[in-house]
């Protein structure tokens, strides 16, 4: 483990969680080193474009990338913005907030939470996060699993949008119960990706993976028996 840049032969990570890719860069959450690294697949070359490599003491307001220390990245996305070209977006899970980078300026900001841990809906800048850690979206809108109040909620990516929750209540509301909506229950959810009006969600603590269809609010158990294992079959 380590933070070392270079060719591929050379560098060093510590815990990196989760990647986006973008052609031949990928761009990765290197978790325990508080920071986000850019691997170019075809000079097979890694850099750090965020981060010091130090946790940051308290709550930080963002900056220019490559001297701003940030906490806990758990999960990165893409999204691209009209006439700009792209915007990184990053679960902050150390912050209880989701952060953007632009990848043009290398500015990275907080773009939703307050850095207070709870979860309170509103405007991006007033509602409350609880460990955000899985992160997927599109230019409009963005899906996030708030792992600690075992949650899935959503953030606009304009910046003068709100943070909606569809699945979860508060940070003891938890369990293992497929529904409608705010009735469902999942417990510590870490990831999620988006597909076809569907959100897939990794429902970590029950063993499972459950699905969320974005139009109905409906959630669906589709693999795992919620007791932990490793057994294939249907």
């Amino acid at each position: 483990p380590g933070l070392v840049d270079g060719d591929f032969a050379s560098c060093s990570f510590r815990d990196p969680q989760r990647m986006a890719l973008d052609g031949d860069v990928l761009y990765v959450a290197d978790t325990k080193n508080h920071a986000i690294r850019r691997i170019d697949l075809s000079k097979q070359r890694v850099d750090t474009i965020v981060g010091t490599g130090e946790p940051a003491p308290s709550f930080s307001r963002g900056g220019p990338g490559k001297t701003t220390s940030i906490k806990s990245p758990w999960d990165v996305a893409l999204a691209p913005d009209e006439g700009v070209g792209n915007t990184l977006y990053v679960a902050m899970a150390g912050f209880h907030q989701l952060w953007r980078l632009d990848l043009a300026s290398g500015r990275i900001e907080p773009h939703a939470g307050n850095g207070r841990e709870n979860i309170v809906d509103g405007p991006l800048g007033s509602a409350q996060l609880a460990q955000p850690s899985g992160l997927a979206g599109d230019s409009e809108k963005l899906y996030f699993a708030d792992s600690e109040t075992s949650s899935i909620r959503t953030a606009d990516t304009d910046t003068g949008g709100v943070v909606s929750t569809l699945v979860g209540e508060d940070l003891f509301s938890f369990g293992d119960v497929d529904g409608m909506g705010k009735s469902a229950r999942l417990q510590h959810p870490i990831g999620v990706d988006l597909a076809g009006g569907f959100l897939y969600i990794t429902d970590t603590y029950n063993n499972k993976i459950k699905r969320l269809e974005l139009v109905t609010g409906q959630v669906t158990t589709l693999f795992g028996t919620g007791e932990p294992g490793l057994r294939d079959g249907d």
